[in-house]
C-alpha cells in the first residue's frame, strides 16, 4: 500500500523538474543572457557583467565599475507524445513562464570586490489537462528555488582572483495527480480521487571560484557550487475518494521531504583570438546521483480498515520511491565576434545529456538528452548602458516513458488504483532572453 501511495500520489517534489529549461534534470541556466548567447559555453571565464557573480564570483575582481544588471529568460516548449496507450496531452503541457534575474556588483578597492544576487537556478511549472492518460503519475508540478547570493571577490595578483559567496535558498512547490479510486468499487470508490501536496523550506549553501588569466589571451575559470539540503514541510490534501471505508483517506496530513540539490563544477575557458574574435568552451559536472531515493512522512494519517479483510496501520505514513539518477558532464562551445565598438554577436552550441534512465522516467521527468543552439548580441549605446539579447533553440532525442500499472492487493481484493501508462516523448524548446546593464 505504502508503495502504491508514493508512485502513484505523492510521485515526489523531486520528480517534478524543470523540463523544459535550457539546463537538463532539475537544473535551470537561464541566470544571464550574455552567457546565453554562447551557449553559456564560457560561464566561468568570461567576465561580460556583474551577472558573473553565478558563473564564477571571483570575476567580480574584473569589473571596473559598480554596475547593475536585470533580465529574464523566456522558454516557449512543445511537447510531442507519440504511441502513447492512454489519451495525452501534446505541446501544451508547459505554460511559457519568465525566468528573471538580477544583481549588483561594485569594487571596493583595488583588492576588493563585492556584489549580491537574485536568481532561479531550479524551477518548474508543467500542466496536463485533466483526461491526461498519465494523470495517475502525475498532473500538475511546480517547483522553485529562488536563491539570494552575496559575495565577495579578491585579487591576489594581476593574474589570479577568488570569490565565495553563501547562498540563501528558499524552495516551494506544488504537485497534484490522481489516483483510480473507481477500482475499489468493492470498498465503495466510484471516480477519482484527487491527492494534493504542497511543501517548502528555506536552506544555506555557498559557491566558491577561481578566475586565472593564463596569458594575456587566455582565461580559465573554475566554479563549485554546493550541495543544498532542504526538509520541505508543508501538507498533503487528499480528497474525492468515495464510501464509508475509502472516505476516512480524506483530510489533510502534515508532511515532510528531506531533499538535497546536488552539487555542480563548472570549469571553462576564454580565449581572445584578435581584436575582434574570442572563443569559449565549457564543461559541467553534476552530482545527480544524489537523487537516488527520496522517503516522504506525513503525521496523523489514517489507519484504513476494510470490512472482513482487516486493517491497513496508516498506509499514507512512510513512503519512498527510488530515483537512481546519474551523474552527468554537459559541454558547451562558443564564440562572439565584435562587429562594432558598440556592438558584440555570439553563438554557442551545448550538449546535455539526461540524468533520468530509460527504467526510472516518469511522466514528470520525460526529459532526454539535450542539444542547444544560441545566438545573441549586445549592444552598447553608450558606455555606462549595454543590452543583450539572446535565442536558444532546444532538441531533445526521443524519451520513453513506461511507468506500469499499481495494483492493491488486500485479501480478496485486487485493485489497479493507478492505471500504468507508456509514450515516447519527443521535446523541443525556444528561449528568448533580454538584459539590461548600467555602469555607474
Amino acid at each position: 500500500m505504502k508503495k502504491i501511495w508514493l508512485k502513484t500520489s505523492l510521485a515526489l517534489a523531486v520528480s517534478a523538474v524543470s523540463t523544459y529549461s535550457l539546463g537538463n534534470g532539475i537544473a535551470i541556466n537561464e541566470q544571464s543572457v550574455s552567457g546565453m548567447g554562447t551557449s553559456f559555453a564560457g560561464r566561468a571565464s568570461a567576465v561580460n557583467d556583474a551577472s558573473i557573480l553565478y558563473g564564477n564570483p571571483a570575476g567580480l575582481s574584473k569589473l571596473e565599475r559598480a554596475e547593475v544588471v536585470g533580465g529574464f529568460g523566456l522558454i516557449k516548449a512543445n511537447v510531442d507524445i507519440d504511441n502513447a496507450n492512454r489519451k495525452s496531452s501534446e505541446g501544451d503541457m508547459v505554460p511559457m513562464t519568465p525566468v528573471p534575474f538580477g544583481y549588483y556588483a561594485s569594487p571596493i578597492d583595488e583588492k576588493f570586490s563585492w556584489g549580491i544576487g537574485l536568481y532561479v537556478p531550479y524551477a518548474l511549472i508543467s500542466d496536463y489537462e485533466k483526461s491526461f492518460g498519465g494523470r495517475y503519475k502525475g498532473l500538475y508540478s511546480k517547483v522553485e528555488v529562488v536563491t539570494l547570493q552575496p559575495t565577495l571577490s579578491y585579487k591576489i595578483n594581476d593574474r589570479v582572483s577568488v570569490g565565495f559567496g553563501p547562498t540563501i535558498n528558499k524552495i516551494k512547490g506544488k504537485l497534484t495527480s490522481n489516483l483510480n479510486d473507481g477500482a475499489l468499487a468493492a470498498v465503495g470508490g466510484s471516480g477519482d480521487a484527487k491527492v494534493n501536496i504542497k511543501g517548502d523550506d528555506t536552506a544555506v549553501g555557498f559557491n566558491l571560484g577561481v578566475l586565472v588569466d593564463v596569458t594575456d589571451s587566455l582565461t580559465w575559470g573554475l566554479t563549485y557550487h554546493s550541495k543544498v539540503d532542504y526538509t520541505l514541510e508543508g501538507r498533503t490534501k487528499v480528497s474525492s475518494f468515495n464510501g464509508p471505508v475509502l472516505g476516512a483517506l480524506n483530510g489533510e496530513y502534515d508532511a515532510t521531504l528531506d531533499f538535497t540539490t546536488p552539487e555542480t563544477v563548472d570549469t571553462s575557458v576564454t580565449y581572445k583570438l584578435d581584436d575582434k574574435w574570442t572563443v569559449y568552451a565549457g564543461s559541467t559536472w553534476t552530482r545527480w546521483s544524489r537523487l537516488d531515493a527520496i522517503v516522504v512522512e506525513n503525521e496523523n494519517s489514517p489507519n484504513l480498515t476494510i470490512p472482513g479483510i482487516g486493517t491497513l496501520p496508516a498506509p499514507l505514513g512512510t513512503v519512498s520511491e527510488e530515483l537512481k539518477w546519474h551523474d552527468t558532464w554537459s559541454y558547451a562551445i562558443g564564440t562572439s565576434y565584435q562587429l562594432t565598438p558598440e556592438v558584440v554577436l555570439r553563438t554557442g552550441l551545448a550538449f546535455d545529456p539526461s540524468p533520468a534512465e530509460n527504467a526510472h522516467r516518469t511522466v514528470r521527468i520525460p526529459v532526454g538528452n539535450r542539444k542547444v543552439f544560441s545566438l545573441g548580441a549586445g549592444w552598447s549605446p553608450s558606455k555606462d548602458m549595454t543590452i543583450d539579447v539572446a535565442y536558444s533553440y532546444l532538441r531533445e532525442s526521443k524519451a520513453s516513458v513506461n511507468q506500469p500499472d499499481r495494483t492493491l492487493s488486500a485479501g480478496p481484493i485486487s485493485a489497479n488504483i493507478a492505471p500504468g501508462y507508456s509514450a515516447e516523448y519527443r521535446n523541443s524548446a525556444h528561449g528568448l532572453g533580454l538584459q539590461a546593464t548600467y555602469r555607474f
